[in-house]
C-alpha cells in the first residue's frame, strides 16, 4: 500500500462546513505520485506515460478541516498495458471515501498503449489489494 498525509485546506472547504466533493479526486491524485514516478522517474511531461482512463469515486463519509487525511492506494490488478488501483481516503479513524482508477501505460509519441515494463509490473505488485474493496480500520 502506498500511503500519503495531505493536510486540508481552508479554500477546499464549502459553505456547509465540510471539504468540497471535487477535492477528493485530486487528493487520490496526490496519493499516486510515487505510481507515476514508477512510469516517469524524472517526474517530467516530457516523457509522460500514463493516461487516466477510468475513475470512480464513492463518498461514505464528511471530510473536515483541521485534521489530516491519509490517502491509500493499493493495486488492484496489473494488466498487459493498463493497471487499476483502489484507493481509501480516511480521517480522524474513519473511512471517508474510495475509489478505484484505471490507467494505460501510453507512448504520447507514437500514440499507442505499450506493455507495462517487468521492472515497473514488479514493483506494482509489491502494493496488491486482494480484498473486495470494503476496507475499513
Amino acid at each position: 500500500m502506498y500511503k500519503t498525509i495531505i493536510e486540508p485546506r481552508i479554500s477546499e472547504t464549502d459553505g456547509v462546513g465540510h471539504i468540497n466533493n471535487t477535492t477528493v479526486p485530486v487528493w487520490f491524485e496526490a496519493g499516486r505520485n510515487k505510481v507515476f514516478k514508477l512510469f516517469t522517474p524524472e517526474n517530467t511531461f516530457e516523457n509522460w506515460k500514463l493516461i487516466l482512463l477510468k475513475m470512480n469515486v464513492e463518498y461514505l463519509s464528511q471530510i473536515y478541516f483541521g485534521m489530516d487525511v491519509e490517502v491509500r492506494n493499493w493495486v488492484k490488478r496489473v494488466g498487459n498495458t493498463s493497471f487499476e488501483l483502489y484507493e481509501e481516503i480516511h480521517q480522524d479513524g474513519h473511512l471517508c471515501a474510495k475509489g478505484t482508477v484505471i490507467y494505460v501505460n501510453y507512448n504520447f509519441k507514437t500514440q499507442r498503449s505499450e506493455p507495462i515494463p517487468d521492472s515497473i509490473r514488479g514493483e506494482l505488485e509489491k502494493h496488491l489489494y486482494e480484498g473486495d474493496g470494503s476496507l475499513e480500520d
